[in-house]
């Protein structure tokens, strides 16, 4: 039985992927000049009971998160720093978990545009009990359409853990939102891992999860809240976000 263990901990983390960011991009990025502070934090309710990485994070009961630093160097570039991420286990541990460096390039006023698009590309150092791998990125292209008050967003995500183009990860994220007023707004969104672009992983191995999702604006905040549902064996039953997301003025002209 221990071995057993320890191959499905070993599983490709492709396929059992934690994470500390549930989001899907949608290209608007701070204006030039102005910094953004976004909080993100995620707690899983019911989940996985088996860790990773030996001596990883079991998922059940733990709460990941990070803030996420960013700054508008022109209308279509942000650059960003993830840190720290970190976890809380369900023993009450606090870890450290790594940082991520982000480089975001969007179409300038995405939101005034009906069809949009963006990439985004992240560097990411790891602890050992959060990635087998100690560097890790991430490739996500930006496509969405604004239809009056719905948008539909498509992040046809890749993991990198620099060991080829056949072991690069699919993990696309999809988001349909109806926008009620300029302040609130909800969504259903779909966070999949699929695994690695060579042979993907069988349906019970893959991550599927669906969210409900509701969004509120104002001049002052951004709140994003969701709770999310497992479709499959190799997700996590169910999990809790929340986004919290503030503007720091730029300097005055």
């Amino acid at each position: 039985m221990r071995a057993v263990l320890i191959a499905i901990a070993l599983l490709p983390a492709a396929a059992l992927a934690q994470t500390d960011e549930i989001q899907v991009y949608d290209a608007n990025i701070a204006a030039p000049g102005v910094f953004n502070l976004t909080w993100h934090n995620n707690f899983t309710p019911s989940g996985r009971l088996l860790a990773e990485e030996p001596g990883g994070v079991i998922p059940n009961h733990s709460l990941n998160g990070v803030p996420e630093w960013a700054y508008g160097v022109t209308p279509w570039f942000e650059a960003g720093l993830y840190f720290p991420l970190y976890s809380f286990t369900g023993d009450g541990a606090a870890v450290f978990d790594g940082f991520k460096l982000r480089m975001l390039f969007v179409e300038p006023n995405a939101a005034d545009h009906a069809f949009f698009y963006g990439i985004n590309f992240e560097f990411s150092y790891n602890t050992e009990h959060w990635d087998s791998h100690r560097y890790t990125g991430e490739i996500r292209p930006i496509i969405g359409w604004h239809f009056g008050r719905l948008d539909f967003i498509v992040n046809p995500i890749l993991d990198n853990d620099y060991e080829g183009i056949g072991k690069l990860s699919f993990a696309p994220a999809t988001r349909l939102a109806w926008n009620i007023s300029k302040s609130w707004t909800v969504a259903a969104e779909e966070y999949d891992d699929f695994g690695p672009l060579r042979h993907f992983q069988s349906q019970g191995a893959q991550s599927h999860q669906l969210f409900s999702v509701f969004d509120y604006r104002s001049a002052a905040i951004s709140l994003e809240a969701g709770f999310g549902f497992g479709l499959t064996e190799g997700s996590d039953h169910r999990v809790v976000k929340l986004i919290l997301s503030r503007d720091f003025n730029g300097p005055k002209q």
